[in-house]
Order: C-alpha cells, then sequence, then structure tokens
C-alpha cells in the first residue's frame, strides 16, 4: 500500500509541474528522454556547429573515456551548453567516450542525494574520467567552446 501511495505522489507531483510548465527532469536521464520532454534542446543542438578538428580529436580518441553531466532541464545555460554537447557527441561517434546524464531540482536544497559527493554548484557541469580517476571540468560555461574545452582537459 505504501508504494502505490508513494508512486501515486510521484505522478501527481510530475502532472503538476508538468502542467504548470515548470517539468524538471531530476536523477538519471538519457539523452532521449531529455529531448522528448524538450524538444527545444533538439532545436538548439541542430543549430549549433562545433569546431570540426575538435570533433575528429574526439572521434580519434582510442581509450575509455567517462563524462558524468550534472544539469538542470529548467536552466537556459544547460538548454545552450548540453544541447552542444549532444551534437558534438552525435558527431564524433565515438563509442569508447560514455556518457551521464543526471538532472538536478532548481531547489537547492532539494540536489544533495543527486550531487552527492560531486561537488556541484553550478550547472552544467561537465565532469570528464579518464582511468576512473577525475581530470577535469567544464563548469557553467566553457571557457572557448564545449568541444575545445573537452579536448585541453582530455590532453592535460
Amino acid at each position: 500500500m505504501n508504494k502505490n501511495l508513494l508512486l501515486f505522489l510521484c505522478l501527481f507531483l510530475c502532472l503538476i509541474t508538468s502542467i504548470s510548465g515548470n517539468l524538471e527532469l531530476v536523477g538519471k536521464l538519457s539523452k532521449e528522454e531529455i529531448l522528448k520532454h524538450f524538444p527545444d534542446w533538439q532545436e538548439e543542438a541542430s543549430s549549433y556547429f562545433p569546431k570540426l578538428e575538435m570533433v575528429e580529436k574526439l572521434n580519434s580518441i582510442d581509450y575509455y573515456i567517462k563524462i558524468e553531466c550534472f544539469l538542470g532541464t529548467w536552466c537556459s545555460d544547460c538548454k545552450e551548453h548540453v544541447s552542444s554537447y549532444f551534437k558534438i557527441m552525435e558527431m564524433a561517434d565515438n563509442p569508447l567516450i560514455s556518457s551521464t546524464y543526471i538532472g538536478i531540482p532548481r531547489d537547492k536544497e532539494s540536489r544533495k542525494p543527486f550531487i552527492q559527493g560531486k561537488n556541484i554548484e553550478k550547472v552544467p557541469t561537465f565532469i570528464v574520467y579518464i582511468n576512473g580517476e577525475e581530470r577535469g571540468r567544464i563548469i557553467e560555461t566553457p571557457q572557448k567552446s564545449v568541444e575545445e574545452d573537452l579536448i585541453d582537459i582530455i590532453n592535460r
């Protein structure tokens, strides 16, 4: 009975949130899930033109890289930079680069379970891991561009 009540409450909150136009996706997400609920992110990705030489460098990587992306579906910086990342990864098409997306709520007090141990203060935050160790981060706004900053981090 408790599970059913909890499920009902979660569904009810999701419904209320979507009706109010403030839909927030939280927890582990897929690119497809994000684009399904936020089609304007696809428009943003389609209009982004990454530097081809950087995409080629990402495509030529021959070792495993993991990238965690912490984002807020309510955040304009996330819409811009995560959408750019979607396009870059689609163009690079390197199976050795894996991406994980974690949605966090707008309310800072509610973020703890989603960011625990990660020291996330701003979104988007991209954390790049090589051989299981953090190599670097892109926090909120890239210094150059998402693709150039990724290459800079990978080449450290």
